[in-house]
């Protein structure tokens, strides 16, 4: 618990700093040789062609984001035992160059409440690639392509045995406040398949633009399982939430893009089989 407060109270102590940062360089960005400031203005061209849909509380998504975030997760299995994960395997998303994310996510700190041990997770990395979009005004519709990679960096068995890859198509379709989100793939590992097997995930979000800021949600998350100890099986969690998206740090500057968000749900499980039976899910982002 003293490296985890000592990694927040650093990273809280970041923040100023960094939107100092930005704030300097968004008031500077129509300087030729600012490239922060290029890079920022590129960025909102770059998102300006897509739809202005929040980010789900927990399922993947099809946008292009420049986020550094953090969640937070507590699972309750049928047994009581409760489980924290401080991370929840998020972190920097940046939009390099047109149409491309790429996202480093630092490895979660599990804290079991039973004998288990605690520990870190795993790194993960995630490239993302827009393939088609159209804003609100033109379609509001998008669909890409993305690609999650794990490296078994956890300890004490608090990760995947091995690396995996998860290939991934994401789409969406908005029709007036209303949007619907969905992702469709398979976690493939890179090593033996006995445990771990081949899973299937499918997720879909619904989503109401209900006032400036609110986003109310329901998520079905689905996992089908090939292979390894729960080949076979089907796991379903229906997901209720709410996302608080998104409130600007300086809206008097037209070009700074520093602002928040938030959001909170609830995973619930529909199927005879689930790891776990709820888990609660906050989640908080820096975006800029």
């Amino acid at each position: 618990m003293i490296r985890i407060t000592a990694a927040f109270v650093a990273l809280v102590l970041s923040v100023p700093a960094f939107a100092q940062t930005s704030q300097s360089a968004s008031q500077t960005s129509q300087q030729p040789g600012n490239f922060i400031g290029r890079w920022l203005d590129n960025v909102t061209r770059i998102q300006s062609e897509q739809p202005n849909w929040a980010v789900p509380v927990f399922s993947p998504y099809p946008m292009l984001i420049q986020v550094f975030r953090a969640d937070f997760d507590r699972q309750i299995t049928s047994a009581g035992t409760t489980t924290w994960n401080y991370g929840s395997s998020k972190g920097l998303n940046l939009i390099p160059f047109k149409n491309t994310e790429f996202d480093i996510y630092y490895p979660p700190y599990i804290q079991h409440n039973s004998k288990a041990v605690d520990g870190f997770g795993d790194m993960t990395f995630l490239g993302k690639y827009r393939i088609l979009t159209g804003n609100n005004e033109h379609g509001n519709y998008m669909l890409s392509a993305l690609v999650i990679a794990t490296i078994p960096t956890g300890d004490h068995s608090n990760g995947s045995t091995d690396a995996t890859v998860n290939p991934t198509l994401a789409g969406g379709k908005g029709f007036g406040k209303f949007d619907v989100q969905t992702t469709f793939g398979a976690t493939l590992p890179l090593g033996d398949t006995t445990k771990l097997g081949r899973p299937v995930l499918w997720n879909a979000t619904g989503q109401f633009h209900l006032s400036k800021y609110l986003w109310p949600e329901l998520g079905s998350n689905a996992t089908f399982y090939h292979g390894g100890a729960n080949d076979g099986k089907m796991q379903e969690f229906v997901t209720p939430g709410l996302v608080f998206s998104k409130y600007k740090l300086r809206p008097h500057d037209a070009h700074s893009r520093l602002a928040v968000a938030g959001g909170v749900g609830m995973q619930i499980a529909t199927s005879s089989f689930h790891s776990y039976n709820h888990q609660l899910i906050l989640t908080t982002r820096f975006l800029f």
